[in-house]
């Protein structure tokens, strides 16, 4: 397939490109390249790969980018809550405007498969701590971000479903990893990283509930879906993860702890957080047959490497951050 990735040199994105390369696709690149453009290098000498430097609320610029394209991975966003708490307008006109007109100009292109970057915090908090919620669980979203996501959702699939027109909608859980466009904002590479690093880390919520994934895996479950029969994903939401691989913060910190025993944590009990929750992967596993191959632990050994190595050694750098 012809294949646009929007936002294609960040955390995700920089990590597919070169794995549908690899697989036989053609890719085209769309980024504003707000964190540098270092991590498209591994991709830029493959015949396949072609990029276009540009903001994704620039309309000419996104028709530009559709043109003969058989598929769009839209993973172009402000990502986080934070991030869509310190520019909520330029969360909005990203994530919300420039997704719904995304949507429109892609189906007027022609383009086949549209899968859409969505996130598991769109279940926000649990009603029952004791069950797990599934893609046909209420959706709560506490913060910007979560509502841009669930609007994008909406509007996807009310966007119609025909021969020509294969939407698909895949909630990730947190991500975690050694991708090209590193970063250390997320949790699991974070609490490693402070542990190891500055041998403290303060913890808010211990006890509350996340899903993880790795990114590889994540780029491996896009590539499925996208070589996958149209009647098994079209207009069908995935949750994207694996179930055993739900843990509350103070359970990371226990599979931290060996690789920096000598680490201080300072735990912050939160009576209340708006995000608690604990995911099942079943549909994404029964129905496409995915699992992941990579474990939280896996994820945990592999950040330790990087450091301990000196691989990088410049941990605050903003450009590894959101």
């Amino acid at each position: 397939m012809k294949i646009l990735i929007t936002g294609g040199a960040g955390y995700i994105g920089s990590t597919l490109a070169p794995l549908l390369l690899a697989g036989g696709h053609e890719v085209r690149v769309l980024d504003c390249l707000a964190f540098g453009g270092n991590s498209l290098l591994g991709s830029w000498c493959e015949p396949g790969f072609e990029f276009i430097h540009g903001d994704i609320r620039d309309l000419s610029t996104m028709r530009a980018a559709l043109l003969g394209r058989d598929a769009v991975v839209h993973l172009a966003a402000v990502v986080g809550d934070p991030a869509c708490s310190r520019q909520p307008d330029l969360a909005r006109a990203t994530n919300l405007d420039a997704s719904m007109a995304l949507i429109e100009e892609s189906k007027r292109a022609g383009v086949k498969r549209f899968i859409f970057a969505s996130t598991c915090s769109n279940y926000g908090k649990m009603k029952d701590p004791t069950q797990f919620v599934d893609e046909d669980s209420d959706l709560s979203p506490v913060s910007l971000y979560a509502e841009t996501k669930v609007a994008v959702e909406k509007a996807l699939l009310q966007s119609g479903t025909n021969g020509a027109w294969c939407p698909t909608p895949l909630r990730f859980a947190t991500v975690y990893g050694v991708s090209p466009r590193m970063r250390f904002d997320l949790t699991v590479n974070e609490f490693t990283m402070e542990l190891l690093v500055n041998k403290s880390l303060k913890v808010f919520g211990e006890q509350f509930w996340r899903p993880y994934i790795h990114v590889r895996d994540v780029a491996r479950a896009i590539q499925l879906v996208l070589e996958s029969p149209e009647h098994l994903v079209s207009a069908r939401v995935f949750n994207v993860g694996a179930t055993d691989q739900n843990y509350q913060k103070q359970q990371l910190v226990g599979l931290i702890h060996p690789y920096a025993p000598d680490a201080v944590v300072e735990y912050v009990h939160k009576a209340e957080d708006p995000r608690d929750y604990r995911v099942s992967f079943t549909r994404v596993t029964n129905e496409l047959g995915f699992k992941t191959t990579r474990t939280v632990a896996n994820g945990i050994a592999e950040i330790a490497r990087l450091v301990e190595g000196n691989v990088i050694t410049n941990f605050g750098e903003s450009s590894y951050r959101n």
